[in-house]
């Protein structure tokens, strides 16, 4: 998370698209990015590499972080299937190879945490456990790769209520490649609709495992990505708990409306809390 002025430096998540319009905005700060053209099965298994270089092309001159949303479509990391696993494996370590050739180092991987698991787990006493076992099948030769090549997959939130959950998973394969990441519209919607706690607590829950943020708008119905100051998240409250830490993490705008960016930057603006 870089910092000016005792404020932290917003970044966003964009495409070859979207990139051209906000260059100037984002190479001036050198400003987190993520790149999400890679999280589809039909361009990782296409010719990724001629889209990829397109986008280096587009960077030039950039110094900043940049990363990927992994993919996600399709599928889950706990599958209770071996031959879906294998399969997932196969998925996540394309996107690590998309890392390297453009000098990623962060991946953003789904949580596998949903509501059912959240009202059943206590039902079955060794399902927790159980979970972890398989996302650990799943994951294993994905983390020795990111370790090998330095990128941190980071894993978010998705229908996460409890978010100390995802934490301890992370925590988990005690490797310093294994982080978290959390999107304020996702513990939003599962704190308006699935009487989850708001969103700062999910981050006083990630404290110094906080790698990255997804930072979108919601109403805490549903899964909205609108711009900064179009929802009812409480910004303050969520930038102040992240300043009790300093694990550092990308402050990722991702939203729906990638041509108006700026009007959600704004909006965080001149909140006081970021730049």
């Amino acid at each position: 998370m870089p910092v000016q002025n005792g404020l932290p430096v917003l970044g966003a998540a964009l495409t070859a698209k979207t990139i051209p319009l906000h260059r100037n905005w984002l190479f001036d700060s050198n400003r987190d990015l993520e790149l999400q053209d890679f999280h589809d099965a039909h361009v990782l298994n296409g010719d990724w590499r001629a889209h990829a270089d397109h986008i280096k092309h587009l960077l030039n001159g950039y110094g900043g972080r940049v990363g990927i949303h992994g993919p996600f479509w399709g599928f889950t990391i706990d599958s209770q299937d071996p031959d879906v696993r294998a399969l997932v494996t196969n998925r996540l370590l394309q996107g690590l190879s998309v890392c390297e050739h453009i000098g990623g180092t962060h991946m953003v991987v789904h949580s596998p945490y949903t509501t059912w698991d959240y009202n059943n787990f206590d039902d079955n006493p060794k399902s927790r456990g159980a979970l972890i076992d398989r996302v650990h099948e799943t994951m294993r030769p994905a983390v020795e790769r990111a370790e090998e090549i330095g990128v941190t997959l980071v894993i978010e939130n998705i229908e996460d209520i409890d978010p100390h959950s995802r934490v301890e998973l992370a925590q988990s394969f005690d490797s310093e490649s294994v982080r978290v990441s959390i999107d304020t519209g996702h513990a939003h919607y599962a704190h308006g609709t699935n009487g989850a706690p708001p969103v700062d607590y999910y981050v006083e829950a990630a404290g110094d495992m906080l790698a990255h943020m997804h930072i979108q708008d919601a109403d805490g119905y549903a899964d909205r990505h609108w711009l900064p100051g179009e929802g009812t998240v409480n910004w303050r409250a969520v930038f102040r708990a992240m300043s009790r830490y300093s694990s550092d993490p990308r402050l990722i705008i991702e939203v729906k409306d990638q041509v108006n960016l700026m009007r959600g930057v704004e909006h965080l603006v001149a909140l006081g809390i970021a730049i």
